[in-house]
């Protein structure tokens, strides 16, 4: 009888994967699976199964843990200070705080600049309380004392002059202000100096790198050894206040910044104060800051896209920023703004600038959106102070600049900015955990809890791989054979012919005579023909 191999079949199919897995679990260095699955009493082989789940749970919870804090992007800051041989000394940017000399104004500036200065009201008259403070009544020795417009016949408004002009003749004089100026021991000028405007109107920036002028380097540290100045602010000639505006100043002294060479100066915001009467001393160390970018920092690292700026700042951003805003909205610009856009003029300041600038420094946080830079350089500094003129060299100082001493003591100051020491720090942000600590961490714990390794991840994916490939194969060759005996109709295969019954047992009633060939018996009709 012929015997039907479908059954032995799958029992090889099922003896080659059981064979696999057994070869599989007998070498694997999975530590454990062995004890569960091969040999051994129930009770051990449970044991075993509880040790091995509990240990997985625990490397999945603790890799989990790793996952989430690579996801979280920290970083950690480090601190290192180099030593230099030289260093560039950075731009020192100085600002007078008032913005006009009144015995400069005339008549038309007045009648330019009036309501700008709250001086006068919009019927072009003075009021009471600023005739008071100016001294306007009677008094001819004012420079106001022509503060009646009634027959004042007022330029056209094509001539009148813009606050870039106002404020570039009215505006402090550095050969005025500065009294003496040394850089390294060597004597220094106005000409070492660029005029730059600011909210302050006319300043006045050392060592700014520009029209031609080369950096100036530095190649000691302490005092004496960078920028030395005394000036003179003029408080005598200040503007006298007669009401609260946003020009008006009620301190005496002048504004300072320290800052690069490429980023413009905003004094009104990053600047400190300098007062009369004494010597400030500025200790300065350069710091040099890197941040990271998103996800792990909040950093901008392109460039600025801007038609005036060429270096990313966050200075550089707000006034570009600034411009555009006062150029969409008063059609013309403040005297500290780059562009090509007309300056303002002081009323065009009164009524539309000054509002709307203020509106957006206090109120619209979300126009201006300035990233800090992923690189920038400030500089710390320490300040310290003695008071001059001591009582030994005020009768001096009255009789070499040609003042008395009431006038030294209420208006020179000095001002001393130099390095601690030659050297930098710099202060980076670093990423706390990459990749490749998560990968060592999950290595050690799969090492600690399971005893698996790289190359044990390998094994199973080939065990995997192999399983796969084989019945991969196996249903291949399935389809393969169904789609052959379609192909052929109703062709018997050699299985199919092996398992047919066999010949003698096929009889009909019908004979052939046992002599009609020879050496054959006596068979049926079909049998003698198939057989």
């Amino acid at each position: 009888m012929c015997l039907s191999e479908s059954a032995p079949r799958e029992k090889r199919e099922r003896s080659s994967v059981r064979e696999a897995s057994e070869l599989f679990l007998k070498h694997t260095t999975f530590h454990g699976l062995r004890h569960v699955f091969l040999g051994g009493s129930y009770p051990r082989r449970a044991a075993w199964l509880i040790a091995f789940i509990a240990s997985l749970a625990l490397l999945v919870a603790w890799s989990s843990n790793r996952v989430r804090y690579l996801l979280s992007s920290p970083v950690h800051t480090k601190a290192h200070v180099v030593y230099a041989t030289r260093l560039v000394f950075p731009a020192v940017t100085i600002c007078n705080r008032n913005l006009l000399l009144p015995r400069r104004m005339s008549k038309p500036d007045i009648f330019s600049a009036g309501r700008w200065l709250g001086l006068l009201g919009k019927n072009r008259q003075v009021s009471a309380s600023a005739a008071e403070a100016l001294g306007a009544r009677g008094d001819s020795s004012t420079p106001f004392w022509a503060l009646d417009f009634s027959r004042f016949l007022p330029p056209p408004r094509e001539a009148q002059p813009s606050m870039r002009q106002l404020l570039d003749r009215l505006g402090h004089q550095l050969e005025e202000m500065l009294l003496y100026c040394r850089f390294q021991g060597e004597r220094c000028g106005p000409r070492n100096f660029s005029t730059i405007f600011t909210r302050y109107g006319k300043c006045y920036t050392f060592n700014s790198g520009q029209d031609g002028q080369p950096l100036r380097v530095t190649t000691k540290g302490g005092m004496g050894n960078g920028l030395e100045l005394m000036l003179d602010i003029q408080q005598d000639e200040y503007l006298p206040v007669w009401g609260e505006t946003d020009e008006t100043s009620f301190e005496a002294g002048i504004k300072v910044q320290i800052h690069t060479q490429d980023e413009p100066p905003f004094i009104d915001q990053l600047g400190f104060g300098v007062a009369p009467g004494f010597q400030t001393f500025v200790s300065c160390q350069e710091q040099r800051l890197t941040y990271l970018p998103p996800p792990w920092g909040d950093c901008r690292s392109e460039p600025i896209d801007s038609d005036f700026f060429t270096t990313y700042s966050i200075t550089a951003c707000r006034i570009d920023c600034e411009t555009r805003y006062l150029v969409e909205n008063c059609n013309c610009r403040m005297v500290h703004m780059p562009g090509d856009a007309p300056y303002c003029t002081p009323e065009q300041y009164k009524e539309c600038a000054d509002p709307a600038l203020d509106f957006l420094v206090e109120r619209d946080n979300d126009y201006c959106v300035c990233e800090t830079p992923c690189n920038m350089t400030r500089y710390g500094k320490e300040l310290s102070f003695v008071k001059i003129p001591s009582k030994a060299s005020a009768k001096y100082l009255a009789k070499k600049f040609n003042k008395t001493e009431q006038y030294i003591a209420d208006n020179i100051l000095v001002l001393d900015i130099y390095f601690e020491a030659l050297n930098y720090e710099t202060i980076e942000q670093k990423k706390a955990y990459e990749l490749p600590g998560l990968l060592g961490d999950i290595g050690g714990q799969m090492g600690l809890f399971i005893g698996a390794s790289i190359l044990t991840v390998l094994e199973l994916f080939d065990y995997l791989y192999e399983v796969i490939k084989y019945k991969l194969c196996r249903c291949r060759k399935q389809n393969q054979k169904r789609s052959n005996n379609n192909d052929r109709g109703a062709v018997l295969s050699l299985d199919n012919v092996q398992c047919h019954p066999p010949c003698e047992n096929l009889r009909t009633p019908s004979t052939y005579p046992a002599n009609i060939l020879p050496h054959h018996p006596g068979q049926g009709n079909f049998e003698d023909f198939t057989c």
